[in-house]
Protein backbone atom coordinates (compact mmCIF):
# COMPACT_ATOMS: atom_id res chain seq x y z
CA UNK A 1 0.00 0.00 0.00
CA UNK A 2 1.12 3.43 -0.42
CA UNK A 3 0.84 7.14 0.98
CA UNK A 4 0.20 10.50 -0.76
CA UNK A 5 0.99 13.60 0.74
CA UNK A 6 2.41 17.46 0.49
CA UNK A 7 4.05 18.12 3.55
CA UNK A 8 6.18 21.39 4.80
CA UNK A 9 9.71 21.27 5.82
CA UNK A 10 8.35 20.17 9.25
CA UNK A 11 6.30 17.31 8.01
CA UNK A 12 3.16 19.92 8.23
CA UNK A 13 -0.13 19.06 6.03
CA UNK A 14 -2.64 21.50 7.07
CA UNK A 15 -4.34 23.98 8.57
CA UNK A 16 -7.90 24.14 9.77
CA UNK A 17 -8.70 21.31 7.36
CA UNK A 18 -7.29 22.85 4.35
CA UNK A 19 -3.82 22.14 2.34
CA UNK A 20 -1.52 24.49 3.29
CA UNK A 21 -0.44 25.39 -0.06
CA UNK A 22 -1.78 24.62 -3.70
CA UNK A 23 0.83 23.80 -5.94
CA UNK A 24 -0.92 22.96 -9.76
CA UNK A 25 1.84 20.64 -10.94
CA UNK A 26 1.80 18.47 -6.92
CA UNK A 27 -2.54 18.45 -7.56
CA UNK A 28 -1.37 17.04 -11.17
CA UNK A 29 0.89 14.27 -9.79
CA UNK A 30 -2.11 13.75 -7.47
CA UNK A 31 -4.92 12.98 -9.81
CA UNK A 32 -2.57 11.20 -12.26
CA UNK A 33 -0.91 8.64 -9.47
CA UNK A 34 -4.50 8.56 -7.72
CA UNK A 35 -6.65 7.86 -10.87
CA UNK A 36 -8.29 4.63 -11.44
CA UNK A 37 -6.85 3.22 -7.90
CA UNK A 38 -8.45 2.84 -4.93
CA UNK A 39 -8.63 5.80 -2.00
CA UNK A 40 -8.54 5.37 1.59
CA UNK A 41 -9.50 8.68 3.45
CA UNK A 42 -10.84 9.78 6.76
CA UNK A 43 -14.44 11.45 6.78
CA UNK A 44 -12.70 15.01 7.24
CA UNK A 45 -10.77 14.59 4.43
CA UNK A 46 -13.48 13.64 2.41
CA UNK A 47 -15.98 16.84 3.32
CA UNK A 48 -12.74 19.33 2.21
CA UNK A 49 -12.80 18.15 -1.12
CA UNK A 50 -15.33 20.30 -3.51
CA UNK A 51 -18.90 19.63 -2.31
CA UNK A 52 -17.84 17.16 -0.17
CA UNK A 53 -17.96 14.55 -2.81
CA UNK A 54 -15.84 11.50 -3.48
CA UNK A 55 -12.87 11.60 -6.28
CA UNK A 56 -13.86 10.79 -8.95
CA UNK A 57 -12.43 7.99 -11.01
CA UNK A 58 -11.41 6.62 -7.93
CA UNK A 59 -12.56 3.79 -5.43
CA UNK A 60 -13.31 5.82 -2.11
CA UNK A 61 -13.09 4.04 1.09
CA UNK A 62 -13.55 6.65 4.20
CA UNK A 63 -12.76 5.89 7.62
CA UNK A 64 -15.42 7.39 10.05
CA UNK A 65 -16.31 6.79 13.88
CA UNK A 66 -19.85 7.72 12.76
CA UNK A 67 -21.66 4.73 12.65
CA UNK A 68 -24.92 6.66 10.75
CA UNK A 69 -22.33 8.10 8.16
CA UNK A 70 -23.60 7.48 4.81
CA UNK A 71 -21.60 9.50 1.34
CA UNK A 72 -22.83 8.18 -2.11
CA UNK A 73 -19.68 7.36 -3.92
CA UNK A 74 -18.06 6.10 -0.81
CA UNK A 75 -17.36 2.98 0.75
CA UNK A 76 -18.03 3.74 4.39
CA UNK A 77 -15.92 1.71 7.34
CA UNK A 78 -15.09 2.44 10.69
CA UNK A 79 -11.67 0.94 11.55
CA UNK A 80 -8.35 0.82 9.64
CA UNK A 81 -9.30 -3.35 9.88
CA UNK A 82 -12.40 -2.55 8.36
CA UNK A 83 -10.32 -0.95 5.77
CA UNK A 84 -7.93 -3.08 5.05
CA UNK A 85 -10.92 -5.31 4.61
CA UNK A 86 -12.41 -3.66 1.88
CA UNK A 87 -9.41 -2.90 0.15
CA UNK A 88 -8.64 -6.67 -0.42
CA UNK A 89 -9.83 -7.19 -3.32
CA UNK A 90 -7.11 -4.39 -4.97
CA UNK A 91 -3.36 -4.73 -5.31
CA UNK A 92 -1.22 -3.22 -2.57
CA UNK A 93 0.74 -0.68 -5.14
CA UNK A 94 -2.96 0.72 -6.33
CA UNK A 95 -4.32 1.89 -2.98
CA UNK A 96 -2.95 4.90 -1.69
CA UNK A 97 -3.96 6.46 1.91
CA UNK A 98 -4.50 10.24 1.37
CA UNK A 99 -5.37 11.73 4.98
CA UNK A 100 -5.60 13.23 6.61
CA UNK A 101 -3.39 13.20 9.92
CA UNK A 102 -4.87 10.64 12.41
CA UNK A 103 -5.45 7.88 9.09
CA UNK A 104 -1.68 8.59 8.01
CA UNK A 105 -0.48 7.63 10.95
CA UNK A 106 -2.98 4.25 11.42
CA UNK A 107 -2.21 3.42 8.03
CA UNK A 108 1.34 3.74 7.80
CA UNK A 109 2.88 0.36 9.37
CA UNK A 110 0.73 -1.48 6.57
CA UNK A 111 1.98 1.08 3.50
CA UNK A 112 5.56 -0.10 2.10
CA UNK A 113 5.99 3.23 -0.27
CA UNK A 114 5.31 6.99 0.71
CA UNK A 115 4.86 9.82 -2.13
CA UNK A 116 5.52 13.20 -0.53
CA UNK A 117 5.75 16.70 -2.24
CA UNK A 118 8.03 18.49 -0.19
CA UNK A 119 7.60 22.08 0.23
CA UNK A 120 10.34 23.90 1.40
CA UNK A 121 8.44 25.94 3.80
CA UNK A 122 7.21 26.38 6.80
CA UNK A 123 3.61 27.02 7.14
CA UNK A 124 1.42 27.85 9.78
CA UNK A 125 -0.12 24.48 10.65
CA UNK A 126 -2.50 21.95 13.10
CA UNK A 127 -1.96 18.72 11.25
CA UNK A 128 0.94 16.76 11.02
CA UNK A 129 2.18 14.01 8.72
CA UNK A 130 5.12 11.55 10.45
CA UNK A 131 8.21 12.56 9.47
CA UNK A 132 9.57 9.45 7.27
CA UNK A 133 12.92 11.34 7.09
CA UNK A 134 13.56 10.64 11.16
CA UNK A 135 12.06 7.30 10.80
CA UNK A 136 14.05 4.18 11.01
CA UNK A 137 11.81 1.80 9.14
CA UNK A 138 11.62 4.52 6.18
CA UNK A 139 14.95 5.56 3.92
CA UNK A 140 14.47 8.11 0.97
CA UNK A 141 14.36 5.87 -2.19
CA UNK A 142 14.02 9.20 -5.27
CA UNK A 143 14.11 12.48 -5.00
CA UNK A 144 13.33 15.16 -8.70
CA UNK A 145 15.11 18.22 -9.04
CA UNK A 146 14.15 21.31 -7.07
CA UNK A 147 10.96 23.51 -8.65
CA UNK A 148 9.39 26.60 -8.08
CA UNK A 149 5.73 27.39 -7.30
CA UNK A 150 4.90 31.39 -6.17
CA UNK A 151 8.23 32.10 -4.63
CA UNK A 152 7.62 28.68 -2.86
CA UNK A 153 10.59 25.45 -3.30
CA UNK A 154 9.09 22.39 -3.81
CA UNK A 155 10.56 18.43 -5.24
CA UNK A 156 8.83 15.25 -5.50
CA UNK A 157 10.19 12.45 -2.93
CA UNK A 158 9.60 8.67 -2.66
CA UNK A 159 10.17 6.72 0.66
CA UNK A 160 10.48 3.60 0.68
CA UNK A 161 10.06 0.67 3.58
CA UNK A 162 13.49 -0.13 4.46
CA UNK A 163 12.69 -3.74 4.54
CA UNK A 164 10.20 -3.70 1.11
CA UNK A 165 14.15 -2.90 -0.69
CA UNK A 166 15.21 -5.72 -2.68
CA UNK A 167 18.95 -5.95 -3.95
Amino acid sequence: MNLIAAVDRNWAIGLENRLLNSIPEDMKFFRTTTMGKTVIMGRKTLESFPGAKPLKNRRNIVITKDAAYEKEGAVIVHSVEEALAAAADTPGDEVYVIGGESIYRQMLPYCDRAYITFMDHAFEADTWFPDLSADPDWVLFSESQRREHEGIEYLFRVYQRKNTISD
